[in-house]
């Protein structure tokens, strides 16, 4: 009776997990399936698989997007970002988490605090300030980035500084290290985990971003979450353009994650347990 029990329950969880899974999916269906239709398709049924595949939307949409200069954007953007984040967030945690003193307090407090600061309190502001000196540009953002992204990534370093033993500090002194050779050489590579989850997290925000950009750049130089906002302007009636440059527009991610999986999963879960 008891196994009977279990083995309903399992059936019902499976099925509840195959209901959720479609209904996640089915945004992703709609729109990849209705990119290879004409827009007389899409309008005559948007859940039918089309009769003939026209890959002339995607082409079309390829160079209306100019993806290519898009994507450049994005991942300079993007990549600059992460990798000041990371470095100056693991520094800051770093010290903060081993000088035990009042302004260390203080300094460590200010930076959790701003995590609840809404961007759109400064936003004005920020940009008017940029304005003033001439950074409102790619180079602006990245430094705005880097100022919204420090505060959530020190204190995931320093968290996971309280892991790291300070006998590993006094070992690497007394062998002759310096702070700068101690840090680099023996603590950053135990930051590995959670330097992966701080990447996540500020990847999927920053790749995905759209206000900040469209604040900052312009549409020459814009990303690709602005440069579709542009391509749907352009094209709101004609669905099926619209829809073969949002397919286009996500493929960079899936491959992204299809490649380094592997470290996201592990990172994640070590830094979970840490």
């Amino acid at each position: 009776m008891k196994k009977n029990k279990e083995k309903r329950n399992l059936i019902s969880i499976e099925v509840l997990g195959i209901v959720l899974g479609l209904l996640w999916i089915s945004p992703f269906y709609l729109m990849i399936v209705n990119a290879f239709k004409s827009k007389r398709d899409i309008f005559e049924g948007v859940l039918g698989i089309p009769e003939t595949f026209q890959f002339q939307n995607f082409v079309q949409a390829f160079i209306d997007l100019e993806f290519l200069k898009s994507l450049f954007n994005s991942v300079l953007i993007t990549g600059l970002s992460i990798f000041f984040i990371i470095i100056f967030s693991s520094m800051a945690g770093y010290a903060l988490a081993r000088n035990k003193s009042k302004l260390s307090g203080i300094m460590f407090f200010i930076f959790v605090a701003a995590m609840l600061i809404p961007f759109q309190s400064v936003m004005i502001p920020l940009v008017s300030l940029f304005g003033m000196v001439d950074m409102l540009n790619a180079g602006g953002l990245i430094f705005m980035y880097l100022g919204f992204g420090c505060s959530l990534s020190i204190f995931l370093y320093h968290g996971a500084m309280t892991g790291v033993s300070r006998t590993m500090d006094e070992a690497a002194i007394i062998d002759g290290a310096n702070r700068l050779q101690l840090f680099w050489y023996i603590i950053f590579p135990l930051l590995k985990p959670i330097s992966v989850t701080v990447g996540i997290l500020n990847v999927i925000w920053i790749w995905n971003d759209y206000l900040l950009p469209s604040l900052v750049l312009s549409e020459s130089n814009a990303t690709i979450p602005l440069k579709m906002f542009y391509f749907f302007g352009q094209y709101t009636k004609q669905w099926h353009l619209a829809l073969a440059g949002l397919t286009i527009a996500i493929i960079p991610v899936i491959i992204g994650y299809f490649f380094a999986q592997r470290q996201i999963i592990k990172g994640v879960s070590e830094g979970a347990v840490k």
